[in-house]
């Protein structure tokens, strides 16, 4: 997706709330019998250690009886939340909550400004254009009628340099595999046949004759959800051919590439390509298309550490890297010597973790203090023009640009804050607001605070605790701690339409900022990383501790969350502490970790889990946390809502069905053990907004329900 559209409008004043009344719990739902799930002899060893998979079956996700256990789950479950008082005033109010036009900033291209637009509850944004700044405004791209449910989504667009050409990738039912569409932006005629079977990847234009992009070989065997994926290649496209023409440009050989991404430099000189084997680390290599009989020169030739080429000027080129520095740094060098040996500083490494950008001539460098934004503007020689003032202690992301640009776009947010887009005028440095958000929500009542606790290894670890001013601490407030932990994402404050429900109900959001994740640098993710991951769980386990201690909520009203990577961290938490946690909620989750490197694309996670085939440590590391493995027989877990997607084919549902089946055969007690699986929906993104309503009021409903809570009607 252009990079503008995760720049979303989001806030401004609502008039006062009305409290009409409120919905208390139904005492004693009833729970449908679970579904009886066929168990088989499945027994598989590892180094001489023998486990069963019983559930083995269920990862046939083409299977009539796979199927049919997917539609009894899904009963049991609506059966339950259908239950609840309060589910329809819940949908309701997020609906209201939703209803508000929602617009991106602009960006430019050829005669063209577009930008994304949403009147409320329209299931996909779309994509507006006008000419100039005062033109007609026109509908560009309407994903909404891709299909008549909203289930396919606009993935990903990309404009040739002169605007001229728009190639766009269409995601159905939220699969990573996609679809190419190319047009002509003037009369928006598509051209030529739609490219199939593309993942992974950007697009990437050589003028107007023709695009790069990355994709596997189709799986002949077994489901394209779910069959393992590992040859990424690079092709060329050129524009009025058959996509059985298309050129191979890089990939295709024995050595194992999961990850080929490509780009142009703004003047189209150079073909950039970084190449690798896992989520952390990659190989760099750049090609002079200005020359037809040049060939790939190295820039990096191992994976050890993350680089990639931000910009150049004629053939002096500015590269990222982490190289020597965990936190990140940018360095010059030329294309006649590109290699580590040649570069200097142009930003040297700081204690804190950069991100780089370029637009309008200069480098905007944006930094990591505390998982909060600090951003700074730097020219080409590497002087640091000013520091950027914002608007408070959050989240800022934009500023990047073309280099002939005068203005750029940034959205501000934080967790009670709404986020607002700025204008900002890169020769001044003077911003001013662009667009604010009719969302229906009072910042001036709430408040959101950072803490650092310590962990178990007596290591400190941020969290950012947000709740109505005035709750008293008694332990009593329902609670939700969100984390993840994992691929050096770092989990930075943002405002969520769907926790004002929380937050309006008296209720605390806390967000922990664990190791594995990017707030720290490489040294932070590396130590919540394969024999260390259980520095993750023990970073989230004690945060949960901590609001306990502090009294912000207790065990009887504390509720876990994560997705993907998050999903395994909820999984783990509540089979090694399952007292702790009165609800839980494991979305999209890793949870066979013996397994996940034999679906689609998992065997690029390797950098941060290890698998069961690398060493007797690294199983028996694997087996002792992984939640399937770890559920045991007449234990008492947390109410749990397992989520998952019948589409999603970057972490297989079957992780989730599995899980789901032991845990309903394994529990012990009163709490509802359920799994709720959308369908024609994947990951996550691009789901429409429908469903992710829907997904929303099933989670507060169940939360509420099982903490006992009851709901305040809201008008």
């Amino acid at each position: 997706m252009n990079k503008n559209f995760g720049i979303v409008l989001l806030a401004l004043s609502f008039g006062a709330c009305q409290t009409q009344k409120t919905i208390d719990v139904k005492e004693n739902l009833a729970v449908k019998p679970y579904p009886k799930t066929e168990k088989i002899d499945q027994k598989d060893t590892y180094f001489g250690t023998v486990v069963d998979d019983p559930y083995r079956w269920l990862e046939d996700d083409l299977s009539a009886k796979t199927k049919e256990w997917v539609a009894a789950e899904n009963e049991v479950t609506q059966d339950y939340l259908g239950q609840i008082p309060f589910r329809e005033a819940i949908r309701k109010r997020l609906e209201d909550l939703w209803n508000y036009e929602k617009e991106t900033a602009p960006f430019k291209e050829g005669e063209y400004t577009y930008y994304y637009k949403n009147d409320g509850l329209q299931n996909q944004y779309v994509l507006y254009r006008k000419k100039g700044d005062d033109g007609q405004e026109e509908v560009f791209l309407d994903p909404n009628k891709f299909s008549d449910d909203g289930t396919t989504s606009l993935a990903g667009i990309s404009f040739s340099k002169d605007g001229s050409h728009v190639a766009y990738q269409i995601s159905e039912g939220g699969s990573d595999w996609r679809k190419v569409v190319i047009m002509r932006a003037a009369d928006k005629q598509i051209i030529g046949d739609t490219l199939i079977d593309v993942k992974f990847s950007g697009l990437a234009w050589k003028g107007n004759e023709g695009i790069y992009y990355s994709s596997y070989d189709k799986p002949k065997q077994g489901s394209a959800l779910s069959a393992m994926t590992d040859q990424h290649k690079l092709y060329f496209h050129k524009l009025n051919t058959p996509q059985s023409e298309d050129q191979l440009v890089f990939g295709g050989t024995a050595k194992p590439r999961r990850y080929i991404g490509a780009g142009l430099t703004e003047d189209e000189r150079f073909l950039i390509v970084s190449a690798a084997n896992a989520t952390s680390g990659n190989e760099l290599y750049i090609k002079d298309l200005s020359d037809p009989a040049s060939d790939f020169v190295t820039v990096v030739g191992n994976m050890e550490k993350n680089h990639s080429i931000i910009d150049n000027e004629g053939t002096k080129l500015f590269i990222y890297t982490e190289l020597n520095a965990p936190n990140g740094r940018v360095v010059t060098t030329d294309f006649a010597t590109p290699q580590p040996e040649n570069w200097k500083d142009l930003i040297p490494e700081t204690a804190q973790v950069l991100s780089p950008v370029t637009g309008g001539g200069k480098i905007f460098a944006h930094y990591l203090k505390d998982a909060t934004s600090l951003v700074k503007q730097y020219d080409r020689t590497g002087k640091l023009e000013r520091e950027i003032e914002l608007s408070g202690v959050g989240s800022a992301s934009g500023f990047g640009g073309k280099s002939t640009d005068t203005e750029t776009y940034y959205a501000f947010t934080n967790y009670v804050n709404p986020g607002t887009i700025y204008k900002y005028d890169i020769a001044s440095g003077k911003s001013e607001i662009y667009k604010k958000s009719a969302v229906k929500f009072d910042p001036s009542q709430y408040e959101s605070k950072q803490v650092f606790y310590t962990s178990k290894d007596g290591t400190k670890v941020p969290m950012i605790i947000t709740y109505k001013k005035g709750i008293k601490l008694d332990g009593s407030n329902p609670t939700m701690l969100y984390g993840y932990g994992g691929f050096n994402i770092s989990l930075t404050p943002s405002f969520s339409v769907s926790n004002v429900l929380l937050l309006e109900q008296g209720g605390v959001y806390a967000v922990a900022n664990l190791r594995g994740g990017g707030e720290y640098g490489e040294n932070w993710h590396l130590a919540g990383t394969k024999l260390k991951k259980q520095n993750v769980f023990d970073d989230f386990i004690a945060a949960a501790e901590y609001l306990i201690a502090e009294k912000y909520t207790s065990s009887e009203k504390l509720a876990i969350a994560g997705g993907s990577n998050g999903g395994l961290l909820v999984g783990a938490a509540m089979t090694q502490r399952p007292e702790l946690f009165k609800v839980a909620f494991p979305a999209v989750g890793v949870l066979d970790m013996l397994r996940y490197h034999k679906f689609t694309a998992g065997a690029g996670w390797a950098f941060d889990y290890g698998t069961a085939d690398d060493s007797e440590e690294m199983f028996a590391y694997l087996h002792r946390y992984s939640p399937y493995h770890a559920l045991k027989p007449g234990t008492a877990y947390p109410a749990t809502m397992v989520t998952t997607a019948d589409h999603d084919d970057r972490v297989v549902p079957a992780h989730s069905f599995k899980f789901a089946a032991r845990l309903q055969e394994y529990h012990q007690g009163e709490n509802p053990v359920l799994i709720r699986i959308d369908t024609k929906a994947g990951h996550g993104a691009g789901k429409s907004t429908a469903m992710v309503i829907a997904e929303q009021t099933d989670k507060w409903a169940f939360m509420f329900q099982n903490m006992g809570v009851g709901y305040q009607e809201i008008k």
